[in-house]
């Protein structure tokens, strides 16, 4: 088994070969009944998570509230909501899945990611996606139809520019002369970049410029074989793996042996077939889990600690031993 590549902390921390580990996308809440979260005590919430060893935060990149999309995320500014986290957390991963990269200047966002890596001492993994919801695009005079091109500039501009004084650049986004430079530089060596579904690029591409593959959930077969692919890709390129994550909407039941349902994009399930479903995903090669709780019905505080008790503690006494 290949190792993955070392970029910084919250990536190392994250993601480790034929591991699984977990995190907690925010709003770390219920709002079922509506689009908009109300963030009461988001940051209690937040600081219990990482209490109880989940390995990372994941909020998201969502510039508008469009009705047709039901949801609107954790409604604070990403950047500026990791850098508020960054300074009442320690340890946990700070990531965003994803930003829709052509709906910024790449040069914002760089510099708004290395400005989070610096602070948090090395934690910012940063998802990146080219955007799917129509809506936006004309509201901020950029073309929908674009959003392919612009996605891989923008990709490019940012690896370009944590370089010192870089030279190089395109007609979307502007050159680079070699007489300027951005600041800060990463913590580590780079901004982990993680692609999100395919961004409408191939696989090949995103295999070979990604740091790691943020793919939705798919039955247990698919994803063994868009792992599969995946890694076939990046060998013919690469001495050293890449990671794998998906999210998943959880609905967790108080009842431990509760069968799981399917709900669009996950279960309503029990704490011991969710640890099952997470062991069955390691061995297939999925790295990282994201669990949002928007559907959850039990109290969240509970749902946390139930995770924590039933699954996560399963799940590193499992590696303890196997370390042993």
């Amino acid at each position: 088994m290949k190792d993955f590549k070392k970029i910084n902390k919250g990536f190392n921390r994250v993601f480790r070969p034929g591991k699984l580990s977990v995190g907690i996308v925010i709003p770390i809440e219920n709002y079922e009944s509506g689009p908009i979260p109300g963030m009461k005590d988001h940051l209690e919430k937040v600081k219990l998570v990482e209490e109880l060893g989940f390995k990372a935060l994941w909020v998201r990149d969502i510039p508008f509230n469009v009705p047709s999309f039901g949801d609107a995320g954790q409604m604070f500014d990403p950047f500026t909501y990791l850098g508020f986290l960054s300074a009442h957390t320690s340890e946990i991963a700070l990531g965003i899945s994803s930003i829709a990269l052509p709906l910024h200047h790449p040069l914002h966002i760089a510099k708004s990611a290395t400005s989070i890596d610096q602070l948090s001492e090395g934690r910012m993994i940063l998802g990146v996606a080219s955007g799917d919801r129509p809506d936006e695009y004309p509201a901020m005079g950029i073309e929908f139809e674009k959003r392919e091109e612009l996605f891989r500039d923008a990709f490019d501009y940012i690896r370009n520019i944590q370089g010192n004084f870089p030279i190089g650049g395109n007609t979307n986004y502007g050159n680079l002369n070699g007489n300027m430079d951005m600041l800060p530089k990463p913590y580590g060596n780079k901004i982990p970049l993680l692609i999100t579904g395919s961004s409408r690029q191939t696989l090949e591409w995103n295999a070979k410029n990604a740091d790691g593959w943020m793919n939705y959930p798919r039955n247990l077969y698919q994803q063994y074989n868009n792992i599969l692919q995946w890694r076939e890709l990046i060998s013919r390129d690469f001495e050293y793996d890449k990671p794998f994550m998906q999210p998943l909407y959880v609905i967790l039941e108080e009842n431990d042996d509760a069968k799981p349902q399917a709900i669009p994009l996950g279960f309503r399930i029990g704490p011991k077939y969710l640890l099952d479903y997470f062991q069955q995903l390691e061995e297939i090669g999925v790295n990282h889990v994201a669990i949002n709780l928007r559907f959850n019905s039990m109290p969240m505080e509970a749902t946390l600690q139930k995770i924590a008790n039933k699954v996560l503690n399963q799940i590193h006494q499992t590696e303890k031993e196997i370390q042993l």
